[in-house]
């Protein structure tokens, strides 16, 4: 017997495994709890019994002991200014009150034990029964996708075309459902048949946000499913900070709603048909007195007709083919005397600047909420396809690291774009600045390097869209009141479908210098593109020289060509800022070869973005050896040197002469995102 009992053991094991659900987590994992300690690396951390940990202590202890809440969502905040800290804790639909309660207490000693003095951290219970986060910053009513995990069954569907269909089909009518639900939830599960078999589906977000972040959040999961999560397994699910879904086809996983909102009060009944009639004349006769006061208000007060915003789809570049699939928000829109008292009728004591498109103005909504607004030539005649392109897709990115559409208008003659407030500028006005660049040690110039990465990732892969920026730059980094780096100005960006890897243009923009060089000899663009750009970043932030030729020491050339000699010969450290002495030297140089990697000639030689973050976030992930970088030796130097732009048509290269502008300029001269005008 006891040589039977590690055979059975053995069989027994193997048989679990064989019918136990694999999960592919993008977490940590212990006990079943799935949890991140900052997934972005840039809250930092607080002190044992300082006022933030009191204040941690205080809202963990309230939010699980509030019994008055007895649909499963929590939010509250305790104290203030940098030591006020924000939870949301959420249950699942099916999870009764006290369950919940018990659960989120679970949660919380997890969190704070394995997350030890992080002021950012959020964790799941498997089978996603509760949800806890907290953070030092406002997390209410914002949507966010990451951190997330993903799990899957490990048995495969058989019908996998039908299967997979209802799948789909399960969880868009779920989402639709969960999106309209009001402020104490948004939540539903239910079950389709598929052939044989009932395919069972639930979808939940957390109920402050917007009906149409909802939907957004529970889309971008469902997209993820033939991706990465779960194609053509019986189960699957995606968990975000702002929505989960799951499917399983093997048992139904969920139970009765805990909690179901009264429905409305029903109608009055039994009054005579004598007196609704009269109710029925007198509301007649109001709403028409209403009506014709109305119609004389708007012909004494009428102006010039609004222009509406036109969202048919069109070409919104010269070499555009195909739709863009993307209708703009009327929502979006913002009337102009809105936006002039804001400005102050645009007065020059709000002016930011002046770009080439047109003035920049700070101003203050009637809400308090602070703005920046690009105001656009009226005597332009550039910009109409810009401005459009912008507008329809920015206003569907929500990230961190982007900077954020707030609405636009278009009245007459006027074409605004508001944006969220920015106050530090940009980031060439600090790193190419004798000065001010002492400003950025090594701590905030990494975080810089890691939030433009992780924005870009997001514009390449996370998103709804694929997007295609082609244009970043230091003059396109803008940097928030903690020098978080937002990626600005999309008039140049470019919508790829999901399986499409590159595309070619008739005409080239961008930036010379931060240009791939695929894409400025031959006008083809991709991820690759974004990528090289990204690489000449990352050497600018590093030395704190711009891209283009200078004099190092006794060197002279393009900073690529002297990082790359300097790396090459093992003195890459003489590339570095000198005032950036007391930054780890290791990172440092592991930032120069990964920025290396990122400019190399060969655009299938250079890594993803999701590769640069996962360098970035971890030592440990090993680094290849880079090649000559793109235009090694000045060979081609003399191709850009006389040239602003390039217009490549029917076969045909053509250029016109420089004006003596900057080698840093947008040579397309249309930005018109950046709220500080270089």
């Amino acid at each position: 017997m006891s040589q039977l009992s590690p055979r059975l053991l053995y069989f027994l094991f193997c048989l679990l495994i064989t019918n136990s659900i694999s999960q592919v987590i993008a977490a940590n994992t212990t006990q079943n709890f799935h949890y991140f300690c900052d997934h972005d690396n840039d809250r930092g951390d607080y002190t044992a019994n300082s006022t933030y940990h009191t204040n941690l202590n205080t809202l963990l202890s309230t939010l699980i002991s509030n019994t008055e809440i007895h649909y499963g969502f929590y939010n509250f905040s305790n104290g203030e200014n940098t030591d006020k800290v924000y939870a949301i804790g959420l249950c699942r639909g099916d999870v009764q009150p006290e369950n919940c309660r018990t659960c989120l207490n679970g949660s919380r000693t997890n969190l704070t034990e394995l997350c030890p003095n992080r002021k950012e951290a959020i964790g799941w219970y498997e089978d996603e029964q509760c949800m806890l986060r907290y953070s030092d910053r406002n997390i209410f009513g914002l949507m966010e996708i990451g951190p997330a995990f993903y799990a899957n069954n490990d048995r495969n569907a058989s019908d996998l075309d039908e299967f997979n269909e209802d799948v789909n089909t399960l969880l868009r009518n779920l989402s639709r459902i969960a999106a309209s639900g009001d402020s104490r939830v948004k939540y539903a599960a239910d079950g389709i048949s598929s052939g044989s078999k009932v395919i069972y589906g639930l979808v939940q977000c957390t109920p402050d946000l917007e009906e149409s972040e909802c939907a957004d959040c529970l889309s971008q999961s469902i997209e993820r499913i033939p991706i990465d999560c779960c194609k053509d397994k019986i189960g699957g699910r995606v968990v975000r900070p702002s929505c989960n879904m799951r499917f399983e086809t093997s048992f139904k996983f969920y139970g009765d709603p805990a909690f179901v909102p009264p429905a409305p009060p029903p109608s009055t009944t039994g009054k005579s048909n004598a007196t609704i009639i009269i109710i029925a004349v007198a509301v007649a006769v109001v709403v028409i007195v209403f009506a014709v006061l109305i119609f004389i208000y708007i012909r004494l007060t009428a102006r010039k007709p609004r222009k509406r915003f036109e969202t048919q789809q069109e070409e919104l570049d010269d070499d555009d083919d195909g739709d863009d699939g993307i209708d703009a928000s009327e929502p979006l829109q913002i009337r102009f005397n809105i936006i002039r008292d804001a400005t102050n009728d645009f007065s020059d004591s709000n002016k930011l600047g002046q770009g080439g498109f047109g003035a920049v103005y700070r101003g203050t909504l009637p809400n308090g909420q602070e703005i920046a607004v690009k105001r656009l030539s009226a005597n332009s005649r550039q910009g109409d396809a810009e401005f459009k392109n912008e507008v329809l897709l920015v206003a569907k990115l929500q990230h961190r690291n982007l900077v954020r559409l707030l609405g636009f208008c278009m009245e007459g003659r006027e074409k605004l774009l508001v944006y969220e407030f920015v106050p530090n500028k940009s980031l060439d006005y600090f790193i190419f600045d004798e000065t001010k660049r002492a400003q950025l040690d090594w701590d905030r110039r990494f975080k810089i390097i890691a939030g433009t990465a992780r924005g870009i990732l997001y514009l390449h892969q996370d998103s709804r869209l694929r997007i295609i920026h082609r244009d970043l730059k230091a003059g396109n980094i803008l940097l928030d009141e903690e020098m978080n780096p937002k990626i600005a100005d999309f008039g140049l960006a470019r919508l790829f479908v999901v399986d499409q890897t590159h595309e070619e243009t008739q005409r080239v923009v961008g930036t010379y210098g931060y240009m791939a060089p695929e894409y400025a000899l031959h006008g083809q663009f991709s991820e690759k593109s974004d990528v090289f750009s990204f690489g000449v970043l990352i050497l600018e932030i590093v030395s704190g020289q711009k891209i283009s030729s200078i004099q190092h020491g006794e060197e002279t050339g393009d900073l690529r060509d002297i990082a790359w000699r300097s790396w090459k010969e093992g003195r890459a450290r003489n590339i570095v800022d000198p005032t950036l002495n007391n930054g780890s030297e290791s990172e440092i140089m592991r930032c120069v070869h990964i920025g290396l990697l990122c400019v190399q000639d060969n655009a299938a030689a250079r890594p993803t973005m999701a590769s640069v973050v996962a360098m970035l976030n971890s030592h440990s992930f090993s680094l290849q050896v880079p090649v000559a970088p793109a235009l090694y030796g000045n060979a081609m130097s003399g191709i850009f040197a006389d040239m602003q732009i390039w217009e490549i048509n029917s076969g045909t290269t053509r250029s016109r002469e420089s004006t003596n502008r900057s080698d840093q300029d947008s040579i397309n001269e249309a930005s018109i995102t950046d709220p500080y005008p270089r």
